[in-house]
């Protein structure tokens, strides 16, 4: 057997051969198990049920939850993912365009646009490394003059993904920053368009100035602005900011995955912004600014107005309010000079026409003259015998006498005579009353001032205005906790007391005076034109009421201020080339023995084509510190 073992063997694929004797083992092992009935046994560990089928929940759960992710992704944000893929992919720079500029009424330019190049930063274009942030930052510094830490100091604590680092840059910077800005990722160089204002201080207050946009702004207006534009903040600047404003062109860059740019596409054209034409005579501007500040400095004072209009159409020919200042400063980024206006006493970035409230004085008595000439209490003829001041006991304290005083002793005084020479005992006795003579009383002068618009704005088209004040009992009841009496009504009969007016109030309550009966509203623009000066759109004047007032009553108030030029208040312009119409006004202030010292004049007399109103605040003394103004201006305006 063995030798027929010997010639048997098994091959396997790794040609390792199993002896003979192994073979016979495997089989008596076998009969063995078989023996003692373990044969075919394994060893293995079954899995309870419970986890498999905990397992089996989990990853259908899992399943299940990834699904819900897949359609809030692809269903719910999916757009809002494309949208901002597409951000990533496309980004777009605006094309600048030119802001609409400002001409005077014979088209004279005040205000143009020049070019200012300014340092920006993109901060999705920086380098990803701070390592590197920090070289580029180090370098920026150190062309800018600026401490490193200053810098970045200002790039970390703005949140703005586009923002300005350096404006106005001077040549010797801006030609080395073109030099290098290729090594300086994030930071661009980009030319804006900015205002000049040529003669800023002169024609400020009328036309405003620019300042830069603010969040809230850019939110509305996203199509026409950047962050990094300015708006009109004061004066027509600002009024006409819709008109003015330049709409950019859009160019569209394509970038890949890396931000490398593919391609760029012109996706809108710019338009430039139309352009404005003022009523203002820029020349009388500039005389009655010149003569005002000479008047100034004579007598000592820093506040004054003056405004002219056309008593024809509303347009407002001249508005002066001092001090100025120069609103190129704004534009400039001029922080110290900026801060010094700020601080300055006597508020030079005010518009006294616009915002300022004043008592009258006498200027009232025109006015007050028209109301007791409709309410028919007196006669333009019948003559009161002003003596100086009139004498009223006191209601609760007989012995006690009240005495209020007139300027000078007027003799008997009729309605022409009392507005030519400004005579306040007639007004004191056409107001409140006195002796055997009707007066007026509070509430009748309150609606007649109200009628001439002293309690309203005017809707001139310039920001910031105010409206003036014309107390009654009621008021007086509830702030100052006294009741009206017979004073109270005396004092608003020649525009002092609790009476507030604003210089623009006050001389478009003229204008039907001057014009015959038309209530008109102050216009600053007269046009709208094109880049080639082609009128888009001509202002009308604006009829806020006529005939409200007897014609025959203005003529006769008229008739009084013509005489106050040729013998009364303000016979220092009797010797203009043409005739005027005047009335002069006096009002106290709370220092003692300081006037605000008012005029409005209108001329030629038959055919006004001008009404001016100047005021000078806080006068010492009683002097007629405008009439000087008044003459030398409308002197060299109809002799030019």
């Amino acid at each position: 057997m063995d030798r027929y073992l010997a010639n048997k063997k098994i091959k396997l694929f790794s040609k390792e051969e199993i002896e003979p004797h192994e073979t016979l083992l495997d089989k008596l092992a076998k009969q063995k198990e078989e023996e003692l009935g373990i044969s075919e046994k394994k060893f293995e560990t079954l899995l309870l049920g419970k986890i498999l089928l905990s397992f089996f929940y989990f990853s259908v759960f899992l399943i299940f939850v990834l699904f819900l992710r897949t359609f809030q992704l692809q269903i719910i944000e999916g757009k809002n993912f494309i949208s901002q893929a597409n951000a990533n992919k496309y980004i777009f720079h605006n094309i600048q365009a030119e802001r609409g500029v400002i001409y005077d009424k014979n088209l004279k330019q005040l205000v143009f646009n020049t070019s200012q190049f300014n340092l920006i930063l993109r901060k999705e274009n920086l380098p990803e490394t701070d390592s590197e942030k920090e070289r580029v930052f180090k370098e920026v510094a150190q062309i800018l003059n600026q401490p490193y830490l200053e810098l970045e100091k200002k790039i970390k604590e703005n949140n703005d993904s586009v923002m300005e680092i350096a404006s106005n840059l001077g040549y010797e910077t801006l030609v080395v920053l073109e030099t290098k800005i290729e090594q300086l990722p994030g930071f661009e160089i980009q030319e804006n368009s900015v205002r000049d204002y040529p003669d800023g201080e002169i024609f400020s207050h009328l036309i405003g100035y620019m300042g830069k946009i603010q969040k809230e702004e850019l939110k509305e207006e996203p199509d026409f602005y950047s962050l990094l534009d300015y708006i009109g903040r004061e004066g027509i600047e600002k009024s006409y900011e819709k008109v003015l404003r330049r709409n950019p062109g859009k160019i569209q860059i394509e970038r890949d995955v890396k931000g490398n740019i593919i391609s760029k596409e012109i996706s809108s054209l710019p338009k430039s912004g139309k352009s404005l034409v003022l009523w203002l005579d820029s020349d009388l501007q500039k005389k009655l600014k010149e003569e005002l500040e000479k008047e100034l400095q004579i007598i000592g004072a820093k506040k004054a107005i003056a405004i002219a209009m056309d008593p024809k159409t509303g347009g407002v020919l001249s508005l002066i309010s001092l001090p100025s200042f120069d609103n190129n400063i704004f534009v400039q980024g001029n922080q110290e000079a900026i801060g010094k206006i700020l601080l300055d006493k006597n508020e030079p970035l005010f518009n006294r026409v616009i915002a300022g409230r004043y008592p009258s004085g006498s200027t009232i008595k025109p006015l007050i003259s028209l109301a007791a000439l409709e309410e028919k209490i007196i006669t333009p003829e019948k003559e009161i015998n002003c003596q100086g001041k009139i004498t009223i006991q006191d209601f609760w304290h007989p012995e006690k006498i009240w005495e209020y005083k007139d300027w000078a002793i007027h003799g008997f005084t009729n309605l022409r005579k009392a507005i030519a020479q400004s005579c306040n005992v007639y007004f004191y006795t056409i107001g409140g009353g006195y002796q055997n003579q009707e007066g007026l009383g509070p509430t009748r002068i309150k609606n007649y001032l109200d009628l001439f618009g002293w309690e309203s704005k005017t809707q001139i088209d310039l920001p910031g205005e105010v409206t003036g004040f014309v107390p009654d009992k009621e008021w007086k009841k509830q702030n100052i906790g006294q009741g009206w009496w017979d004073g109270d009504t005396y004092n608003l009969a020649i525009g002092q007391g609790y009476l507030k007016v604003t210089p623009l109030e006050v001389i478009t309550s003229f204008l039907p005076i001057a014009n015959g009966g038309r209530m008109l509203q102050p216009q600053i623009v007269k046009a709208i034109v094109d880049e080639e000066k082609n009128v888009i759109e001509e202002k009308q004047p604006i009829v806020i009421k006529e005939n409200f007032i007897n014609t025959k009553n203005i003529q006769i108030v008229r008739e009084g201020m013509r005489e106050g030029v040729t013998y009364g208040s303000s016979v220092l312009l009797n010797d203009l080339p043409v005739k005027a119409a005047s009335k002069t006004g006096t009002a106290q202030t709370s220092r003692v023995d300081y006037y605000h010292n008012w005029v409005t004049v209108f001329a030629p007399y038959e055919d006004p084509q001008i009404v001016l109103t100047i005021m000078i605040e806080e006068v010492p003394g009683v002097q007629a510190a405008v009439l000087p103004v008044a003459k030398n201006v409308l002197s060299w305006y109809f002799n030019r």
